[in-house]
């Protein structure tokens, strides 16, 4: 994972609440960043590197919106500025490469983005962010010991639901996939509809509102390149909800993941449950996953592909034309 076209694309790196009075170091492609809140609470990114002797400016404080570092105390305020160098004393000329190289970050769908480079791309756009009769819930950012690469090989699969997924929704008996057809499901997100029979028991009732034990729900799932994946569902009762999953690879074989999920219903009294229930079709996943060495393979050929692949297969041809632009 070493294209510089990577440098160019957002990723989600923490949760907009996880960022509050002290410096979050986050990792991206195996370089360490900084992110802390100025004094207006804007977010600032910059390279976890002090510009005098190179300490890691994580380890050191915010006051007043300025992070200080804590080998020798300059500080930096807005946009990485350097403001103070305690040794030569109030007053003294800052030289113009004592500034932080200040990054691009930006907070959407209560999500922190990040992007090390110039960016090429945009945030992913849901839509339903901005529908009023959906209530959006956030989720923790997680560490999982996989690469990015397998995680949306897995988001956009569906075969693997009556054997990964056996504690929560999958069925045994629901093994074939039907034919779909991938098309552009709308301006951001690329992928098919399909329906499924899930089973409906348990914990699955608070997130399908109710209803008999094994259910058809009538779904979506498109991806956005280059790490996120969203999912639509829509229940018979009438219950619609969107879940956007987004990973970002702080190394080959070590990502972030988290997901947001959107509901239309009243989410008051069920909403830890559903996210509770979400999180743990999350965990089988990722323990499946981490069982996995290194990154999947984009050779072609190197992976053996049925009908049932067929979104995973245009993702990674997307994705390698994305960090191989001329090949």
């Amino acid at each position: 994972m070493s294209s510089s076209q990577l440098d160019g694309c957002w990723y989600a790196v923490a949760t907009s609440d996880a960022i509050g009075g002290q410096p979050y170091p986050v990792e991206v492609r195996d370089k360490a960043y900084v992110l802390w809140r100025g004094p207006d609470g804007t977010l600032i990114a910059a390279a976890d590197q002090c510009t005098h002797r190179e300490a890691k400016l994580s380890l050191g404080t915010v006051i007043d919106g300025c992070l200080h570092c804590p080998y020798h105390g300059w500080a930096f305020g807005d946009q990485g500025r350097c403001v103070s160098v305690p040794s030569s004393g109030p007053g003294a000329t800052i030289a113009p490469a004592a500034h932080l190289f200040a990054l691009s970050v930006t907070e959407r769908y209560g999500l922190v983005w990040f992007c090390p480079g110039e960016p090429t791309q945009s945030v992913p756009h849901l839509g339903v962010d901005e529908d009023s009769s959906f209530t959006r819930l956030n989720t923790s950012m997680e560490v999982w010991n996989c690469s990015v690469t397998r995680m949306i090989d897995n988001m956009l699969d569906v075969a693997h639901f009556p054997y990964t997924h056996t504690g929560t929704f999958g069925r045994e008996q629901e093994q074939t996939v039907p034919n779909f057809t991938l098309e552009q499901l709308d301006d951001t997100f690329y992928g098919y509809t399909y329906s499924v029979t899930v089973n409906n028991e348990a914990e699955a009732k608070v997130m399908s509102g109710g209803g008999d034990d094994i259910i058809q729900l009538h779904m979506s799932t498109g991806f956005a390149l280059p790490f996120s994946v969203r999912s639509t569902m829509s229940y018979e009762n009438g219950i619609e909800q969107t879940l956007f999953m987004t990973a970002s690879p702080i190394s080959a074989d070590r990502s972030y993941f988290t997901f947001v999920l959107w509901r239309n219903d009243d989410v008051a009294t069920t909403g830890q449950q559903i996210v509770g229930f979400a999180a743990e079709v999350a965990r089988e996943d990722r323990q499946m996953l981490e069982q996995f060495p290194g990154e999947l393979s984009l050779d072609r050929g190197a992976l053996v592909d049925v009908q049932s692949d067929k979104a995973s297969l245009e993702w990674r041809r997307r994705y390698s034309a994305l960090i191989n632009p001329t090949s």
